[in-house]
């Protein structure tokens, strides 16, 4: 990327809907509602031939305390100081505001270069509006309809000059880019690496901390955070290098039950969490010490597991816990009998706060993922079947045996067998279990999803069952009618 686009402006003047523009997807969530919007979002944008990163911010609000609204200003003017260009934008209909003019002085002490947009410029209602973004002294506005791509052209005329003194600096920056093994090697799982990372989603119940707990890692206040339950509304996702661990963590909303979700905005974050858990490859629970494994805890790490995602449990403000001992004890109790899917999954107590456990945290996301691309040679599962079959038999439903031919494991991520049988539909539930709990403990495979199927082998003799149309030879001399 040459550049670096931080779009700011009052709320509710169109930030996002031109960042879902610039990206080419529905990335921002969109509504009526002013001050959707709260983090910063990155992503890769494209307008003709410029390829820029583009900075989707909380709309400037003029309170400059200690308040959310407070919060999410300073969180914007930090975009406004580590942006290339900032696009402010205005509301063409609605015209230039006492707010819009504080905030233009401010970009003009603060920013490094400044294009002026008037949004919501089709029709001749905004023409009014046009007008009066001149008195701002940021240059001839640019009329634009983020809704209906109006306009962009003219922005690209903007960025055009701006970005080639960016793309000479970036060639003399040298790319650092990895090999990546794939995941379908035979040699071995796809190696995380810069250009492509490790993808980590972190989810929970509103106030749980997953906020604080990746701005303690990345080792700065980049997510906006507060003692507010559901701060958090996009899921945001960020690059970091976690002590040598090129990683792509993505901070989602808080999931309450689906009863209490009423309002369309909490809606669309769900929904935004839920694709990232989706998109991610290791999936972080975090827990509260004080509330640990309610319903909703249960139901988000079920989903995960459902997913076929590697999982790994956190339980957060342990740094609170006065019992720690006792309380892990009963923790580790309360997993084993609520999450007999997730058996053997990792359980790591962390304090956000302070810090405290994030190294074995990291190191638990990173076996959980060597385990998630674990691959075991079709010769040793077969030996290994083999000892199952002799000190446990598959019962014989109504007295027909069910003969395990062979097994071999069909792909990783999550790891998934396949074992060749007769009657596979006859099998029982619980002999599944039994295999599956068994490859858990022999193959070192705690915790992960595993899939396993049962299919019975075609037969191949091809004139099985098939039904002859026309009668031989010798009955048709001798005049007999063709066998059914």
């Amino acid at each position: 990327m040459s550049f670096s686009l931080a779009i700011v402006g009052r709320p509710n003047v169109g930030k996002s809907t031109l960042f879902n523009r610039l990206v080419g997807k529905r990335l921002a969530l969109v509504d009526d509602q002013p001050g959707v919007t709260r983090d910063l979002r990155e992503g890769a944008a494209r307008l003709g031939d410029l390829r820029f990163t583009v900075i989707d911010t909380a709309g400037l609000e003029e309170a400059t305390d200690e308040s959310l609204q407070g919060r999410m200003r300073k969180l914007t003017e930090r975009a406004v100081d580590m942006a290339d260009i900032c696009l402010f934008m205005i509301d063409a209909r609605a015209g230039v505001t006492p707010t819009d003019e504080i905030f233009a002085e401010i970009l003009r002490k603060r920013a490094k270069h400044v294009i002026l947009a008037a949004n919501k410029g089709e029709g001749s209602a905004a023409d009014a509006g046009v007008i009066e973004a001149y008195a701002l002294g940021l240059g001839e506005p640019i009329r634009l309809s983020a809704e209906h791509g109006e306009g962009l052209n003219d922005l690209y005329s903007h960025l055009m000059p701006l970005s080639d003194a960016f793309a000479e600096r970036a060639k003399t920056e040298a790319p650092d880019v990895d090999v990546a093994i794939d995941e379908d090697d035979p040699e071995g799982p796809r190696v995380p690496t810069k250009s492509k990372p490790l993808q980590v989603a972190v989810v929970g119940r509103p106030n749980a901390g997953k906020s604080t707990l990746i701005n303690k890692i990345l080792g700065e206040d980049r997510l906006l955070t507060g003692p507010e339950p559901g701060i958090t509304r996009d899921a945001i996702s960020l690059q970091i290098d976690w002590d040598g661990l090129p990683m792509r963590v993505f901070d989602t909303a808080g999931m309450r039950k689906k009863a209490r979700v009423q309002e369309k905005l909490e809606k669309l974050s769900v929904g935004d969490g839920l694709r990232a858990v989706k998109f991610a490859e290791v999936v972080i629970v975090l827990l509260d010490a004080d509330i640990p494994f309610e319903q909703q805890d249960l139901r988000i790490a079920d989903l995960a597991e459902r997913e076929g995602r590697a999982v790994v449990v956190a339980v957060n403000k342990w740094d609170l816990e006065q019992e720690k001992q006792e309380k892990l004890r009963d923790l580790r109790e309360s997993f084993e009998r609520l999450l007999p899917q997730l058996r053997g999954a990792p359980l790591v107590t962390v304090s956000a706060k302070t810090g405290k456990g994030l190294d074995r945290l990291r190191a638990a996301v990173e076996k959980a993922y060597d385990v998630w691309n674990r691959r075991v040679t079709t010769a040793h599962l077969n030996r290994w079947l083999t000892g199952m079959l002799e000190a446990h038999p598959p019962p014989a439903p109504g007295g027909r045996r069910i003969k395990m031919r062979y097994m071999t494991q069909a792909k990783t991520r999550p790891p998934g067998f396949v074992v060749m049988c007769s009657h596979p539909d006859k099998l029982p539930e619980s002999y599944s279990r039994y295999l599956v709990n068994g490859l858990r403990v022999d193959f070192d495979m705690p915790g992960t999803p595993i899939r396993l199927h049962m299919r019975s082998q075609a037969d191949k003799n091809p004139y099985k069952a098939k039904k002859k149309t026309t009668p031989s030879r010798l009955r048709k001399h001798l005049g007999r009618p063709p066998r059914d």
